[in-house]
């Protein structure tokens, strides 16, 4: 497990993080970039919006390691008041294009093999299949 605090420069141990697992498991190159991607774009969501920068806050980063399934599933949780996925708008739409917010949320959807929103959105959980 990795906690840190609600700060952007504490992404650079979410690297480490996943560099290690990726190592210990001999997971194959082609999916470090899905799963380096999509969990640095779930915590970033989670240091600026779960938690609203507040570095007394921390987010939280764990994994389980199926074999006999061949995936894997991370979860990120923040400790902010959480949020309804459904309400996030649409950054392909036509009057989203220039505006801000959804885009992690659409680049995550599409990296990861399934994604499931718990505890009021203050959980995600990403699974890979390896």
């Amino acid at each position: 497990m990795l906690r840190i605090a609600s700060k952007p420069e504490s992404i650079a141990s979410v690297e480490h993080f996943i560099k290690s697992i990726i190592d210990k498991h001999k997971i194959c190159e082609d999916k470090y970039a899905c799963i380096l991607i999509s969990l640095t774009e779930a915590v970033n969501n989670a240091i600026i919006h779960g938690n609203n920068l507040d570095e007394n806050k921390k987010v939280h980063l764990s994994y389980t390691y199926n074999v006999r399934k061949g995936s894997i599933t991370f979860s990120v949780c923040d400790e902010g008041k959480g949020f309804d996925v459904e309400s996030i708008p649409d950054p392909t739409c036509r009057e989203n294009i220039e505006q801000c917010g959804g885009r992690g949320v659409l680049i995550i959807q599409n990296l990861a093999d399934r994604i499931k929103y718990l505890d009021n959105g203050r959980r995600l959980d990403l699974s890979f299949h390896l």
